[in-house]
């Protein structure tokens, strides 16, 4: 069993590699993009919650999208500390060419899945998260670590 999880892991790191030599951005990074792209105006609190990861890891993640020129972050609207994200043109041309927002190695795989086959992978996942010693909840909002070519590790 433990080699079907190696599997799916490296499936995720192996997708997330192929993305970023594609594309110039992490996974996460074109995620975020997308999420931008289909709701122009979203805050970082936002970008967190549909990433599922912490606003401070979500805004760091920004920068790094923004230092290459593909979001800009404006402050629109009567409340002036309301920081609106918004993709650039560079930012709409890299998302012309990037594989699409649904189109991640394990999102392909759940979508093919039906019904049935999806409860019970979720009713598992419960059951084994609730069995385990270690049950953080923050776990759940960290960036899954990735290989480097090099082999370094990174987080996504």
């Amino acid at each position: 069993m433990i080699r079907h999880f190696r599997t799916v892991i490296r499936a995720i790191q192996a997708h997330s590699t192929w993305v970023e030599r594609q594309c110039g951005v992490s996974a996460a990074q074109l995620w975020a993009l997308w999420e931008i792209h289909s709701e122009p105006g979203l805050r970082v609190k936002d970008i967190s919650e549909r990433l599922s990861i912490k606003p401070a890891t979500a805004s760091n993640l920004l920068d790094k999208v923004q230092d290459k020129g593909l979001i800009r972050r404006d402050r629109c609207g009567p409340d002036q500390r309301v920081v609106q994200l918004f993709i650039t043109p560079a930012g709409e041309q890299l998302l012309g060419d990037a594989p699409g927002p649904a189109e991640g190695a394990l999102l392909n795989a759940l979508a093919r899945m039906n019904d049935r086959e999806l409860q019970d992978l979720g009713s598992s996942l419960f059951a084994l998260v609730d069995s385990m010693t270690v049950r953080e909840q923050e776990f759940a909002m960290a960036p899954i670590p990735t290989d480097d070519a090099d082999g370094a590790s990174r987080s996504a």
